[in-house]
């Protein structure tokens, strides 16, 4: 029944992806109350798999929304997708594995207790969409949208509600169609873009925005031990506008693109303007050796080709 088509997991069984479907009822798509969490495959195998998977139980402590599945079976059933849909991908591809649990179908009947939907699947990377960045490095946009101040809703739940990164990411591509997003804080300090961390490097030092600011990126966490493995000093710390107009190197790090250098902030180049500069070189060669995947390659098979 399955042969040939992508499946996923959706509330206990596996099934056809194009036969699943979410209630109009739901409270992930009436409110934005669900929680989810995205790894990769590199050459369909899954990466740091278990730590999103405990982050994306994390998140669904702070909303108080029991999935009915244990973390064991999260993590079975997610590779059991992978299985299956990695052989169906194109060459050079790889897969988004995604795992999305909302509190469930909201209902008018009194006493009545909503019932998690819990949804496993995967898609692929857009690779050729991404490719010219690591050619010519992300051009970055700090909108005046603010980040939401963790006193209101903590940034570390990656949960559905992702509107105040979206209208960030919509003010800065009004500016430049192809740009990037970060958003400050309510005291002009650098948070995150939509499924973004951003890192610093200036003198040596590299640095990224404080955990209780942004959604503590498995990626970001990775960057931060591979540095202190090179022997790199590494901190997290505020961060404005200054220290980015000033840095000798700027990258962003998210599940899918890995690191990937910045070339510009607001206009302004980072520093001599070419991408990547030698510490990023640095930390995207540790990365791939860790994914065991040459994951520029990659995406650079990806360019448009001459002629």
């Amino acid at each position: 029944m399955m042969e040939g088509e992508p499946i996923v997991f959706f509330n206990g069984a596996l099934l056809p992806e194009k036969e699943v479907g979410i209630s109009i009822r739901d409270r992930g798509f009436l409110y934005g109350d669900a929680v989810f969490d995205a790894t990769r495959t590199f050459g369909g195998q899954t990466f740091k798999l278990k730590a999103h998977i405990d982050r994306l139980y994390n998140s669904l402590r702070y909303l108080r929304i029991d999935p009915g599945v244990t973390k064991q079976e999260m993590e079975r059933w997610s590779l059991e997708v992978v299985r299956h849909n990695y052989p169906l991908l194109p060459a050079q591809q790889d897969l988004w594995v995604m795992q999305r649990i909302s509190r469930g179908v909201e209902s008018a009947e009194p006493g009545f207790t909503p019932s998690p939907t819990v949804l496993i699947e995967t898609h692929a990377i857009p690779f050729a969409r991404r490719a010219a960045l690591y050619r010519d490095g992300i051009r970055l946009v700090t909108p005046s949208t603010p980040r939401i101040p963790p006193r209101f809703l903590s940034p570390r739940a990656k949960t559905h509600n992702y509107l105040n990164l979206i209208m960030g990411e919509l003010e800065a591509q009004a500016v430049d169609p192809d740009a990037w997003s970060v958003l400050l804080d309510e005291n002009g300090n650098l948070t995150e873009g939509r499924g973004s961390n951003i890192f610093l490097v200036k003198d040596g030092q590299v640095s990224t925005p404080s955990g209780q600011f942004v959604l503590e990126g498995i990626t970001r966490g990775t960057v931060l031990e591979l540095a202190a493995g090179l022997g790199m000093p590494a901190s997290e710390r505020d961060l404005d506008l200054y220290d980015a107009y000033t840095a000798d190197e700027a990258f962003l790090t998210s599940t899918s693109l890995c690191i990937c250098p910045v070339s510009a902030v607001n206009g302004a180049a980072i520093g001599d303007g070419s991408v990547p500069g030698p510490i990023t070189q640095q930390l995207m060669a540790a990365f791939s050796d860790l994914a065991g995947s040459d994951y520029v390659a990659q995406y650079l098979y990806h360019l448009p080709q001459d002629g």
